[in-house]
């Protein structure tokens, strides 16, 4: 009886000690502290950070008083701090931020293109350095839709066309792409990324459905290779009084199986939201930046419709809000209300980003030989400045070679008759503008008077477009999209009963945070003899 028990206690034991091991083994550790030689290592001396977050992607748990966090792990996960605010993390020498680990110990499966080399054994600690930095409320984010090049002549044009007008850019905290920061080939992922390193700034970026391994047949598995060089497609970061949730929202392969992808989320990621929010203060401005547009214009099943409730309601403790995607190479501003399913009375705003490619690096090459790229909407292809002050924000467009006093395109008739009636009209594409902004216009430096809000194509567009099918000889550049309906287009009539002569339109235009802007057209009016 004592050998059997004997036996029983050290079979126990045995059991006890591999159970343990097993435990060991799937927990990760370890340290957010504070930098302050900025070796990116713990010294004894630097002390730990308390109630920062840390995530496995999917659980969020804080620091304790010594800086100390423990998760949950599997052997293909990414633990990541989610930098608190008056806090740096480091960035390696391509300006990418380095704010997660990667436990792949088998590495990506093999595809086309190259995922994350094996890791091997968890490290017994896995520590976070944080910089500390004097974070102002105030401050500015610049902000890239689709980069999105297909060759490598394609990443010239948008370093020379975009990243030079911004380099060494000053007074910027850091920079966020998008998505599609390619075109399908993610082997120029590298030369993207020393595009933007000229920036000079920290430089995030989102997941994009021109970015995915496509060779593969689970949506868990088609950021390998973005993985490989960002980290993960899913995280957070704090800058002021702002949260920043960056979030793919690609579901690949379609789950319905009707496309190649739609918009969404997997269960995993609404974790991930609902576990972060947990730990933001309810004051702070939340901004969601991800690549497919929360909206669906012309009624498009682009977006899972529960996904985006089940978003909304997981938002529903926060008053301030802004989205942000790009994808579809136009820009707009959307709002949805509590009949689109929105819990607050004040609408929540989602921007939709003009790109950095514009059209695809379309049309006519400029005086650096790079594409003028306007989009199909009529806006030129450019990139947005977000400006924070504490959870409230407002919003610029920055015109790609252009002063940033340039903001809408007027297109008129270059000569009238003199007192004939006229179907030509005055529009005005006001390019960070929606369907309420007011949009004045007068003649001569006469009364101010309302244009009227129209939905359809830019003039100014569709004359780039038909001026090149009508050439009788070949222009350089590719020919650009067919021009599709602009939401941020006003109406005016054309004054023909004026004198002969030289006559100046003068528009101006408020946006949605009250800032006026200025442009201006002349025009002709002659006599006729018919």
């Amino acid at each position: 009886m004592k050998n059997i028990n004997s036996k029983l206690i050290i079979a126990l034991a045995i059991f006890c000690m591999a159970t343990t091991q097993v435990i060991a083994q799937n927990i990760v550790s370890g340290y957010v502290f504070s930098d302050t030689n900025k070796n990116g290592k713990k010294e004894a001396k630097e002390k730990g950070i308390e109630n920062v977050a840390v995530t496995n992607g999917k659980e969020v748990v804080l620091t304790n008083k010594k800086g100390m966090y423990e998760l949950p792990l599997n052997n293909d996960a990414i633990v990541s701090v989610i930098k608190p605010s008056n806090y740096q993390v480091p960035i390696n020498q391509d300006n990418l931020p380095q704010f997660f680990y990667i436990h792949k110990p088998n590495g990506s499966p093999k595809l086309k293109f190259k995922g994350v080399e094996a890791t091997g054994k968890l490290s017994k600690k896995v520590n976070f350095p944080l910089i500390p930095s004097d974070e102002n409320n105030v401050f500015t984010a610049l902000v890239f839709g689709d980069p999105q090049p297909y060759t490598q002549q394609e990443v010239d044009y948008f370093a020379k066309g975009i990243v030079d007008e911004v380099a060494n850019i000053k007074n910027i905290p850091f920079g966020l792409s998008l998505g599609d920061l390619v075109g399908n080939d993610l082997s120029l992922f590298n030369p993207y990324i020393k595009a933007t390193k000229k920036t000079g700034i920290p430089w995030y970026n989102v997941l994009g459905n021109h970015d995915l391994n496509f060779d593969v047949e689970t949506d868990m598995l088609s950021d390998e290779t973005f993985e490989a060089h960002f980290g993960p497609a899913n995280y957070a970061f704090n800058y002021g009084k702002v949260h920043f949730i960056i979030i793919d929202n690609i579901l690949y392969p379609d789950p319905r199986k009707t496309s190649k992808y739609w918009g969404g989320f997997r269960e995993d990621q609404f974790q991930f939201l609902k576990n972060d929010l947990k730990h933001v203060p309810k004051d702070y401005l939340i901004v969601l930046a991800m690549h497919i547009p929360l909206s669906e214009p012309e009624d498009n099943d682009t977006f899972n419709d529960i996904h985006r409730q089940r978003l909304f309601n997981l938002l529903k403790p926060f008053s301030n809000t802004l989205s942000l995607s790009a994808h579809t190479h136009i820009q707009r501003q959307d709002f949805f209300t509590k009949t689109k399913g929105w819990p607050h009375e004040k609408p929540h705003h989602h921007y939709n980003v003009g790109t950095t490619s514009g059209d695809w690096y379309s049309g006519t090459l400029d005086a650096n030989k790079v594409p003028i790229s306007t989009m199909r909407d009529g806006t030129p292809k450019g990139y947005a400045f977000i400006n924070f002050n504490g959870n409230k924000y407002s919003v610029d467009y920055k015109v790609a070679g252009k002063p940033k006093t340039h903001q809408m395109e007027i297109f008129a008739p270059k000569v009238v008759a003199k007192s004939k009636k006229t179907k030509a009209a005055i529009y005005t594409n006001f390019f960070m503008g929606r369907k309420n902004d007011e949009v004045l216009y007068r003649i001569d430096s006469g009364e101010w008077k309302p244009m009227k809000h129209v939905v359809e194509p830019d003039p100014s567009y569709v004359s780039q477009v038909m001026k090149r099918d009508e050439s009788e000889t070949l222009i350089p550049g590719k020919r650009a999209s067919n021009p599709i309906d602009c939401t941020h287009l006003w109406k005016g009539k054309i004054l023909t009963k004026l004198e002969v002569g030289v006559h100046t339109i003068e528009v101006k235009a408020t946006d949605m945070f009250g800032k006026a802007h200025f442009a201006s057209k002349t025009y002709r009016v002659e006599n006729t003899n018919f």
